[in-house]
């Protein structure tokens, strides 16, 4: 016999269903609570340096898009030096958000290029925006557009290049206050040749890593002395690669190296690095059974290292072209003159690095999850194979002299690394051997398709996260431009 709840006890029920709906929804509140209390610091901050000076609204307006802006780049492009050791379990998202926040912020304030072209790196001609009023709005609308579209990027979840958003955004506003001829157009031309060059070339790096890993390790019957053998190897050359990767574009702030003298750091590196780790991996490598699972446990420290590197290497590298534009304004405002170069004052500088930390910690996991586990499943041996062709491809990038994204590196190489996968689960010999010698045991039974169906069946890259990727990748310098563009008329009106 069923018996009814008392009125009270359906009243107190529902009160408290009302409740739990409202604290779901507060907490979807917090995190755009804190960025805008951000946002708040930083033009009281900006105040405190700028109160009294001719003009000073104006620089508080540009540091408030400008803590914007880093809270946007915090959210979607930390995601690309993080993501796959977050994705392959190396370390948890927490781990992840404190290290890449700490390493971010070390490396823009220690590490931090102190003087940045005005015009983003030759964009547009100086003499076409030499009005004061004129360049103060060009910068200012690249910074709006440039935000809003990195934005819009991470609420679609789809890693963007930020450089590439204010590039578009410079462009456009240029085009806006001075007509197409006031654009570079050769500068240009480099910059769309690396949409294509970028995540090819990080995806190809990859992706012969990750043969190398499969065809001397996985796949051979003792993959513990195989590992004891090429392991210490593969961690050489990626502390070697990171070394000249840190040298020739990590500490430019502190000491300039020419690309010779970081590669023989990098050798020098690599090789001390060998004789180190060898008799350590094999220490580790002592009672560990003869399957992938044991494997993939000596990676994981080597993946924690590149993870807070390739931080550090990004806040040097690429915090100071995020905040250029407000550097910029900074600049004109308080001296009245368009420079080719300025300097980028302490207080911007920590507008920048702080702004990346709390936007990371409060909206980064979305695109952390996306890179290091939506795209195709990665695992320590894979995520590995990522990190060290995206210090790779920066290194070639350099020496060739082309302007390279750091986002669309890492996730060509993540593509590189899925692609590679489902080419290599059907085409590789050395697999199919492997497998028909050991088809009794179990970790070959799972991994084994049954037919070619299967295969066709069992795509390892989600198609419908690479053309939402891809295709943002492409419209990033277009919609950034137009929007910038538009924004400059009203604010070249206002600041007539």
């Amino acid at each position: 016999m069923e018996t009814k709840k008392p009125t009270l006890d359906k009243d107190l029920d529902k009160i408290a269903y009302v409740e739990e709906a409202t604290g779901v929804l507060a907490r979807g509140y917090v995190a755009p609570g804190i960025a805008l209390l951000f946002i708040i610091v930083v033009m009281v901050v900006a105040t405190a340096f700028v109160a009294g000076e001719t003009g000073a609204w104006i620089i508080v307006a540009a540091a408030a898009i400008g803590g914007y802006m880093a809270l946007n780049i915090g959210a979607n492009d930390v995601a690309n030096n993080v993501g796959p050791a977050v994705g392959s379990n190396a370390m948890t998202m927490g781990t992840a958000l404190i290290i890449a926040a700490v390493f971010e912020s070390a490396g823009a304030l220690i590490a931090g290029g102190d003087v940045v072209g005005t015009i983003s790196k030759g964009i547009i001609n100086v003499d076409a925006v030499s009005d004061k009023n004129i360049f103060i709005a060009a910068m200012m609308s690249a910074l709006v557009a440039s935000a809003l579209w990195v934005n819009l990027a991470t609420w679609v979840g789809a890693p963007v290049s930020t450089t590439h958003s204010i590039v578009g955004g410079v462009m456009g506003a240029g085009i806006a206050a001075a007509g197409f001829g006031a654009v570079i157009w050769p500068t240009m031309g480099a910059i769309a040749a690396s949409w294509v060059i970028s995540p090819l070339l990080g995806g190809v790096i990859a992706a012969l890593f990750l043969f190398f890993i499969k065809e001397k390790i996985i796949y051979q019957d003792d993959k513990i002395a195989a590992s004891k053998k090429w392991v210490p190897v593969l961690i050489a050359i990626m502390a070697g690669t990171f070394s000249a990767y840190l040298a020739l574009k990590g500490i430019k702030k502190i000491i300039k190296l020419d690309m010779s003298t970081a590669i023989l750091i990098g050798i020098g590196i690599g090789i001390l690095t060998w004789v180190v780790t060898k008799p350590l991996i094999a220490k580790q490598a002592e009672g560990l059974e003869n399957r992938n699972q044991s494997i993939r446990k000596l990676f994981a420290i080597p993946l924690v290292c590149s993870a807070a590197l390739l931080s550090f290497a990004h806040g040097a590298n690429d915090v100071a072209n995020a905040v250029g534009p407000l550097a910029a304004i900074v600049h004109t405002v308080e001296l009245g003159d368009v420079a080719s170069n300025v300097s980028i004052p302490l207080w911007v500088m920590f507008v920048g690095a702080v702004g990346i930390s709390i936007g990371l910690l409060l909206f980064g996991p979305k695109l952390i999850r996306m890179v290091g586990q939506q795209i195709t499943k990665l695992n320590p041996m894979r995520a590995y194979c990522v990190a060290l062709s995206a210090a790779i491809t920066v290194i070639i990038a350099s020496w060739l002299g082309l302007p390279v994204s750091s986002t669309h590196i890492a996730v060509g190489a993540v593509f590189g690394v899925g692609f590679f996968r489902e080419w290599y689960t059907g085409k590789s010999k050395t697999r199919r051997a492997y497998v028909q010698a050991h088809e009794s045991r179990h970790e070959t039974k799972s991994i084994e398709p049954k037919d070619k169906a299967e295969i066709t069946r069992r795509k390892l890259v989600r198609r419908s996260h690479f053309m939402t990727i891809v295709s943002a990748w492409i419209i990033t310098v277009p919609a950034a431009a137009v929007l910038s563009g538009i924004l400059f008329f009203p604010l070249s009106a206002v600041l007539k």
